[in-house]
């Protein structure tokens, strides 16, 4: 008696391929031992596609809206907030398709960063709208709770990134290296967007002289004052948003630099060893965490990022100088001593 396979439908297979459970199953090879296609999270993807839009819409606005608020576009808050949520979303989107443990786990937390991100950035655009600003409005009723919600959506978008952060130290990349990068990237984007809270409690002037604010991305002065062209980071005080930014972006800029070390190891045989590239990302690692830690000190100073003092100035040579060193070391040390490639 001739036996036949059961068939499935186009809508369930396509629902189990997409679902977390399926996700958990999912292979990183496929059948004749070739790397498998990386399931992107798909929240996260399409988030990131109306990420896009609206920052084309924003773009727009600021061409098209002449309206000011503290001295720039009414625009320009929701464009710097849908460029940064559009980098977040990808960046995640692709590190939870790598993922082979805990992945419905990542799954659920990478959707409802989706969800957070999307409350925050709602009432980011909606203030903008009015013409009104939404961080650290606490001017009515209506202000401190729309305040209160995006605090929250932001808090808890913090730990759903601190859940998928430790997954991937539950799972290991392509080599020592690579693991090391995206490790140290997401601990260090993970205080970056920590550093935020800094700027949320009034400050001396707004519980002396209370007009409806309580917090300022600047130290020393007001917000609104002069700033760089399109980040808005002041040029005559410190800036809490350096370091927060600096440090958010982590997860991209140290894979990144690996990424340069790979390209260049087509025409520098030493960079080949997965050792030297292991020991070069700690270098990246070491140096990035010390600048993150200069940069917030320049902003609690009050000290503006275009202004630094000799203090400032001899910490980053110093910065600079032992980076440079080890990583001289890193590259003439023994070749034979091999990172492993997997942790």
């Amino acid at each position: 008696m001739t036996r036949t396979a059961p068939t499935t439908s186009p809508t369930a297979a396509a629902t189990a391929a997409t679902s977390p459970a399926a996700a958990d199953r999912t292979s990183d090879r496929s059948s004749d031992g070739a790397p498998a296609r990386v399931a992107w999270h798909r929240p996260l993807l399409g988030f990131a596609a109306l990420m896009l839009v609206l920052s084309v819409v924003c773009g727009i606005g600021m061409l098209a809206d002449s309206r000011t608020l503290l001295g720039v576009s009414v625009w320009e808050k929701p464009l710097k907030f849908a460029i940064s949520a559009l980098v977040y979303s990808v960046t995640w989107a692709w590190l939870i398709g790598q993922l082979h443990r805990f992945r419905r786990t990542a799954w659920w937390a990478g959707t409802a960063a989706a969800v957070l991100l999307a409350i925050e950035l709602v009432i980011i655009v909606g203030f903008a709208i009015a013409g009104e600003t939404s961080h650290f409005n606490v001017s009515s009723p209506f202000h401190i709770a729309m305040w209160s919600v995006m605090a929250f959506s932001i808090t808890a978008l913090w730990v759903a990134t601190f859940v998928v952060s430790i997954i991937l130290f539950r799972n290991p990349f392509a080599d020592a290296a690579r693991t090391l990068a995206v490790r140290a990237g997401a601990l260090i984007a993970l205080a970056g967007m920590a550093l935020a809270f800094l700027m949320t409690g009034p400050n001396a002037d707004q519980l002396n002289d209370f007009q409806g604010v309580a917090g300022a991305h600047t130290v020393g002065v007001p917000d609104g004052g002069p700033g760089l062209p399109l980040l808005g980071w002041s040029t005559v005080a410190g800036d809490l948003r350096i370091p927060h930014f600096v440090g958010m972006h982590a997860l991209q800029l140290i894979p990144l630099a690996l990424l340069a070390i790979e390209v260049l190891s087509r025409r520098i045989p030493r960079l080949r060893s997965v050792s030297a590239r292991h020991g070069l990302v700690g270098v990246i690692t070491v140096a990035y965490v010390a600048t993150l830690g200069l940069l917030t000190w320049q902003a609690l100073r009050g000290q503006s990022i275009v202004q630094p003092d000799a203090v400032t100035l001899a910490a980053a040579a110093v910065i600079a100088a032992g980076s440079l060193a080890a990583a001289v070391v890193v590259l003439v040390r023994d070749p034979r001593r091999a990172a492993p490639s997997r942790p």
